[in-house]
């Protein structure tokens, strides 16, 4: 491919075999481009990489140079199955509930209020403040089943008291099928020896639970929640956190990201 080729976000290329998807493309000093990209093909799916235009042999997969191949099988099977597929996969757009309502609980239309609201932003920060016993948890795990479904939900962050952290993560768990990494600090202690000691401990898990007492340590963990982007931040017991000039009101107050209470 040409140096001074420009490839869109969006595209699909060939690269060392492989089919990529790219996110970004920006010219570098030295001449040529520096792709950035997230492998598609089964052998680098979710891998991210960057490619330089100057030395990768880029192809990029044009929609016009497809071969359209008569379906022989029984009714159209495979040209079927194959749309299905791409139906199943394609995000919705709206604020309609997908999902939530058909988890392992006792439906109540009230439930679906908060992921009605959220959804309908563009940029949600909501709040949610019912009596003890009405169902938050299961109303945040609504609203994060959908959230994922439409691809917003890939890293979450749920911060909570370490007296109902099990309870949290079991109910997200057995209810909705998401799965949270407990990281106490043994957690953080274990991950940080896996890797190398300038990474970053909170991007090793995408879903994760955390005790927000274990986050008010500011010297070992400041640093680290700066750097770190969460598609989702989930603070349980909210009120913990309402004053700003206490520690865990400031700890919230780096917690970058879209933030659901």
């Amino acid at each position: 491919m040409a140096s001074d080729t420009v490839l869109a976000p969006g595209a699909r290329v060939l690269v060392r075999d492989e089919e990529w998807l790219v996110r970004s493309s920006l010219p570098v000093s030295t001449g040529g481009y520096a792709v950035r990209v997230v492998g598609m093909s089964e052998l680098v799916r979710n891998q991210e990489r960057s490619f330089l235009t100057a030395l990768d042999d880029i192809t990029e997969m044009r929609p016009e140079d497809t071969e359209l191949v008569a379906d022989a099988s029984p009714k159209f099977r495979r040209s079927r199955l194959y749309l299905e597929s791409l139906l199943r996969r394609t995000p919705p757009t709206d604020d309609l509930v997908y999902l939530g309502h058909q988890a392992a609980l006792n439906f109540a239309k009230y439930q679906l209020a908060p992921a009605h609201r959220a959804l309908a932003a563009l940029k949600p920060s909501i709040g949610m403040f019912d009596g003890v016993g009405i169902g938050k948890t299961l109303e945040v795990a609504i609203l994060l089943s959908e959230l994922i479904k439409r691809g917003r939900g890939e890293r979450i962050l749920v911060v909570a008291l370490k007296s109902i952290l099990a309870q949290f993560q079991q109910e997200l768990w057995a209810r909705f099928c998401i799965p949270l990494v407990r990281l106490d600090t043994e957690g953080l202690q274990g991950v940080r020896a896996k890797i190398p000691a300038n990474k970053n401990p909170f991007y090793y898990y995408s879903k994760a639970i955390i005790s927000i007492d274990t986050l008010k340590n500011d010297g070992r963990y400041r640093t680290y929640l700066e750097q770190c982007h969460w598609d989702v931040i989930v603070i349980d017991e909210c009120h913990h956190v309402a004053n700003a000039d206490a520690q865990r009101g400031r700890l919230a107050s780096l917690l970058p990201g879209p933030v659901t209470l």
